[in-house]
C-alpha cells in the first residue's frame, strides 16, 4: 500500500515537479511536549497543475528520478490570494515610501 500524503506546494519552479512541504505534529517520547516536524519532498506534477500555495494530496510511487518518489494525486485548495501577488505587493508598497 502507498502512502498518501497532504501537504503544500512550496515550490513549483520545476518543469512537471513540486516541492512539497508536510508539516507533521510529533511528541517528544520522554517530556511529552508537542513539536511541529517538516519535510520536503518532490513529488512529479504530470500536466503542470499545482501552482505555489496549494494544498495538495500525493502519493508514493517507484522512482521517476534522483530525487521523486511521489506524484500528484489531486489539489484539495486553492489560496485566494496567491503568496507572490502578496510579496509582490509588500515590495511596491516599499518603494512608494522611499
Amino acid at each position: 500500500m502507498a502512502k498518501v500524503l497532504q501537504g503544500k506546494v512550496t515550490s513549483d519552479k520545476p518543469d512537471k515537479s513540486i516541492v512539497v512541504t508536510i508539516v507533521t505534529h510529533k511528541t517528544h517520547p520522554i517530556y511529552k511536549k508537542r513539536y511541529i516536524d517538516s519535510q520536503k519532498v518532490m513529488a512529479h506534477d504530470e500536466k503542470n497543475e499545482a501552482k505555489e500555495g496549494d494544498v495538495v494530496v500525493i502519493s508514493e510511487t517507484r522512482p521517476l528520478s534522483a530525487s521523486k518518489r511521489y506524484k500528484l494525486d489531486k489539489i484539495v485548495e486553492r489560496p485566494t490570494i496567491s503568496e507572490s501577488d502578496v510579496k509582490e505587493d509588500a515590495k511596491k508598497a516599499e518603494e512608494d515610501v522611499v
